[in-house]
């Protein structure tokens, strides 16, 4: 396990040069009376892909949740583009987050344009026509120009995480936060979505931190992994972490590991 030490504040125009887009620093985090997230140190830096990886229950939603600020923590740092997360305030824009689950009545009537067009700075000046061509930009990138006047409720779950993609990129982020952003998305389906973040990532130079169950793709596309069981097992480049002794100690002995094949 790797562990990092000191605090980090500066100009924020001057993070994605020099300094981590996220730190974590001794994060305990308590659920009730059981610790679910204790003593998690880590740094995310510039344009690195990131996964947390864990068996179920091993604290990744809660650790995400309280990076994102969603949840309080017990005790200790954390700072996202060089700033702690409670004084973050306007820079809060530059980062974008897709839950594992989006729950909504599928028979409200708001369409792929609408939704994506929520991304934007609901204070902005931008004119109508700028507001358009934005959410127009930011449906091309993930392939769905054709789809802006469909219904949500009438998306598939692989069309439904590309148009929240679309939401976090309508306008431009720093970092990318997918807590499980996999889930209900079949083999196929999960391949053609991290590819698609991949080329996204390379294009806009967004850093990702992010919760998979899927290993493979983590292998593939992931350059720095996190192993946790409410402390960190395990953190390093998919290559050397995920070998068959740590992937017996988080997930238990006996773990097979699959593979894609496409």
């Amino acid at each position: 396990m790797k562990k990092f030490g000191g605090s980090l504040s500066v100009n924020v125009v001057e993070i994605k040069k020099k300094f981590p887009v996220v730190d974590v620093q001794n994060l305990t985090v308590v659920r009730g009376k059981y610790k679910a997230v204790e003593s998690v140190s880590f740094k995310v830096f510039p344009g690195s892909n990131t996964a947390i990886i864990g068996a179920n229950g091993a604290g990744k939603s809660t650790l995400i949740q309280a990076i994102l600020g969603l949840i309080p923590y017990e005790s200790g740092d954390i700072e996202i583009l060089g700033k702690q997360i409670k004084d973050l305030g306007k820079y809060w824009h530059q980062v974008g987050y897709i839950p594992q689950k989006l729950i909504f009545d599928r028979s409200f009537p708001l369409t792929v344009a609408e939704l994506v067009g929520l991304g934007l700075p609901q204070s902005s000046f931008m004119k109508s026509r700028e507001k358009v061509i934005s959410v127009e930009k930011a449906l091309l990138k993930v392939k769905l120009q054709n789809h802006r006047k469909q219904r949500i409720g009438s998306l598939s779950g692989g069309e439904l995480k590309r148009v929240l993609l679309a939401y976090c990129l309508v306008q431009p982020r720093q970092l990318l936060i997918l807590d499980e952003v996999m889930a209900g998305i079949d083999a196929t389906g999960e391949a053609e979505f991290s590819e698609l973040l991949t080329n996204l990532q390379t294009e806009n130079g967004f850093s990702i931190l992010q919760v998979s169950h899927d290993l493979d793709m983590v292998s593939r596309y992931c350059d720095q992994v996190i192993c946790i069981n409410r402390r960190i097992l395990c953190h390093g480049k998919p290559s050397v972490t995920l070998n068959e002794n740590n992937l017996s100690e988080i997930y238990g002995e006996g773990f097979t590991r699959y593979f894609h094949h496409h």
